[in-house]
């Protein structure tokens, strides 16, 4: 009798075993398809960037890259006090995201906003420097 329990012991170990590996191995592979997809959809940075920026004149474009050098030297990391960034925008105007995709994004929104367009800014900025 002991020996029949150790062995139905013994197949039902055997057998969750197997079940569990089965499970875990149609499990993983499901989500990889999905999230490989995803991914595949997810642009780089640099695309994102270069999105952001498409609407951009070929002036504004050159005015913005100007300003980027006068700022910052093309650095999205660059601090002077309260600003942060490529464009040396206010912290609290990048709402805590630091990221250059939102620097970009912010920048854009900030010049559109007070100047009208990059290259009326590069203006502002040769008169001022600041702008």
């Amino acid at each position: 009798m002991k020996s029949f329990k150790i062995k139905t012991m013994l197949l039902l170990v055997l057998a969750s075993c197997v079940f569990g590996v089965f499970i875990n191995v149609t499990t993983s592979f499901g989500p990889q398809t999905t999230i490989t997809a995803k991914a595949a959809k997810k642009l780089s940075q640099s695309q994102q960037i270069a999105k952001i920026n498409a609407k951009l004149s070929k002036a504004n474009r050159a005015a913005k890259n100007w300003i980027a050098y006068r700022e910052s030297g093309y650095s999205y990391t660059a601090r002077n006090g309260r600003c942060y960034g490529r464009y040396q925008l206010l912290r609290s105007y990048l709402h805590g995201n630091l990221s250059p995709v939102n620097q970009e994004k912010r920048a854009n929104t900030y010049v559109a906003s007070r100047y009208g367009s990059w290259v009326k800014a590069k203006r502002f900025w040769q008169h001022h420097h600041w702008y």
